[in-house]
């Protein structure tokens, strides 16, 4: 029974280590094909999304004005630059942007509209940007003050 027992502990522990080194071999394989994409996609170059102006100061207006503002960007990459989704932080401020891949080169626009309407006060907008850029998340901002009707 001993013996039995012994080569049944024995007959286990290898099958773990084999476990293990099967493991390892697979993530092994999994990081030497994704070092391989990131290479592959290197190679087909990469967008990079430049602000020339990231934040505007629309002064001082009465609530209830709409303002907007139309923020360029460049593509300075290689590849073109896709936007994926661009959000404010408030229902007050709408943004519209260029739906069409950005080549090298190229400029595109994000558009944007702040109604004031109940906006009193000291105003800070940020509008988010997600791309497939090499900086794939970017902000710009509107501010300004709201005078009270």
């Amino acid at each position: 029974m001993n013996i039995t027992n012994i080569a049944l502990i024995g007959l286990l522990s290898f099958s773990v280590m084999s476990c293990n080194q099967a493991s390892k071999n697979s993530t092994e394989t999994t990081d030497s094909s994704s070092t391989e994409t990131v290479a592959a996609n290197q190679n087909a170059g990469i967008g990079t999304i430049e602000f020339p102006e990231r934040e505007y100061d629309f002064g001082t207006i009465k609530e209830g004005e709409i303002v907007e503002h139309v923020f360029t960007f460049n593509n300075t990459g290689t590849a073109p630059v896709i936007l994926a989704q661009v959000s404010a932080t408030c229902g007050c401020t709408t943004p519209e942007y260029t739906s069409v891949p950005v080549k090298p080169g190229a400029s595109g626009e994000i558009k944007v509209h702040f109604d004031s309407n109940g906006q009193a006060g000291q105003q800070q907008k940020i509008v988010t940007i997600r791309s497939n850029a090499e900086n794939s998340v970017e902000t710009v901002q509107i501010k300004g003050t709201v005078t009270a009707k």
